[in-house]
């Protein structure tokens, strides 16, 4: 994702991230079918679950329901230092639908963006594919494969962001590597990616409170001194007005906590051990504005299928990737994806590290995709195992402009790689649309994945 995800929750009038398991509220994950293909129209059906993300949990201490965090602030007493707030501190299980809107219908998640319950008021939510077992995540190897899912995005307007993307989590959510962690993934710990995000409550284990800061636009966000990397891809990230496909990678493998200048803030963002702009395939800031939106080729009025392919250089699952091709099915249709039309770029219709160096410099971007290893080290850490991650949010930094708007707004849009979508430039703002938009939802569907050519 482009920028730091800030996304936020209420429940029990505390939005939080622990590592010791409480037992106020049961856990159950929500079942959700997905499809292993072999081959062309040979596809099985396997039950899986998804885990809601540690982040959104209520933490409280482990002696009673006494909050350990509250708003954007941490309880003195029960979190003096990470290692005591850590033994103190207890993450509950989640009442999925009553406080969260997350629901699933055999191979249907739906993710709604506000769900005001009695007691709590909880915007955005992102949940993890658990594998059978259903207490590790599971984790995927794309290499030579394809990936396939429906979407429905009809009710997400401007500014909002439903996102289906990888990223190299620990299966266990860190719990073998972090003894302090004991709630593991089946309560959705461990969270990485590569904008190594500080509002992360917990990382390594260990409360995230030394420098905490409450953020100023959102009153139940903020950030610590550290933050959570890891390579990150990018497979959807949408609404109606628009649409683009990233590999984003660092120069570590697996989970990493940084601080200073390895987390890439601010000016140093690109000093940091993560490519942060990642290599986008955005169709309207690659020059179609006419491929994808509503009533378009790729109509977002309604439910599409979206087919992306990872092949090697060798068309085997030993290979190095080394291209990222997309495909759209829609009313029993194939749409090829759209070209590139930039003056001073080659065609092209597919993410290819040629493509990637072409594109950054036609519209002067730094590249520290390439610097950091490009589509190879994506496949590196593919090969290592990704775990599957859905959500729905807004954005507190800069309204989603970068997705669906003009980015950065301090330039001319006319210039090349600026213009990303047709939402106003005053669209995004995300006290507006937690209550203008309060409604609105993204469904992810019908998932499968195999050998290229098997799924669709």
């Amino acid at each position: 994702m482009f920028p730091a995800a800030a996304l936020l929750a209420l429940s029990f009038a505390a939005a939080a991230y622990g590592q010791q398991v409480g037992t106020l509220t049961a856990e159950s994950h929500p079942r959700l079918s997905v499809q292993q293909c072999t081959s062309a129209n040979n596809c099985q059906t396997q039950q899986r679950s998804v885990v809601l993300d540690a982040n959104w949990r209520w933490l409280h201490s482990t002696s009673g329901s006494n909050n350990c965090y509250t708003g954007n602030t941490w309880d003195a007493s029960l979190c003096p230092d990470p290692d005591t707030c850590a033994k103190n501190c207890a993450v509950d299980g989640a009442d999925y639908s009553g406080t969260y809107g997350i629901t699933t219908s055999g191979n249907a998640l739906n993710l709604k963006f506000v769900t005001q319950g009695p007691y709590s008021k909880n915007i955005g939510s992102r949940v993890y594919l658990l594998s059978q077992d259903d207490t590790t995540y599971e984790m995927f190897n794309l290499k030579n494969q394809e990936f396939t899912f429906d979407v429905d995005m009809s009710n997400l307007p401007c500014g909002l962001n439903g996102a289906l993307y990888f990223v190299e989590m620990d299966a266990d959510g860190g719990k073998s590597r972090f003894p302090s962690n004991a709630a593991g993934s089946k309560y959705g710990t461990g969270y990485c990616d590569t904008q190594c995000p500080h509002d992360i409550k917990f990382i390594n284990g260990e409360a995230n409170i030394l420098g905490w800061e409450g953020s100023s636009n959102d009153p139940n966000a903020g950030s610590g001194q550290y933050g959570t990397c890891c390579n990150e891809m990018d497979v959807w990230e949408a609404n109606q007005n628009g649409a683009a496909f990233t590999p984003h990678v660092c120069s570590v493998q697996g989970q990493t906590r940084c601080s200073g200048t390895q987390c890439g803030d601010g000016d140093e963002r690109y000093d940091g051990i993560c490519d942060k702009d990642g290599c986008d395939f955005n169709s309207w800031r690659m020059g179609d504005q006419t491929f994808l939106g509503p009533g378009l080729t790729v109509d977002t009025r309604q439910k599409f299928t979206v087919v992306t392919q990872f092949l090697t250089n060798n068309n085997q699952t030993s290979g190095t990737l080394s291209e990222i091709r997309r495909l759209y099915v829609q009313n029993g249709k194939v749409i090829a994806n759209s070209k590139t039309n930039i003056p001073g770029m080659a065609t092209f219709d597919s993410v290819t590290d040629s493509f990637c160096n072409a594109q950054k410099t036609a519209f002067g971007d730094t590249n520290t995709f390439e610097s950091l290893g490009g589509l190879a080290q994506m496949g590196n850490s593919f090969q290592k195992g990704m775990a599957l991650v859905m959500s729905i949010w807004d954005d507190h930094d800069v309204n989603m402009l970068w997705l669906d708007s003009d980015y950065p707004t301090d330039v001319p849009a006319t210039n090349p790689g600026v213009s990303r979508g047709p939402c106003s430039t005053t669209s995004g703002v995300p006290t507006t649309i937690e209550n203008q938009n309060a409604g609105a939802s993204v469904q992810f569907s019908n998932i499968k994945f195999g050998p290229i050519g098997s799924t669709y």
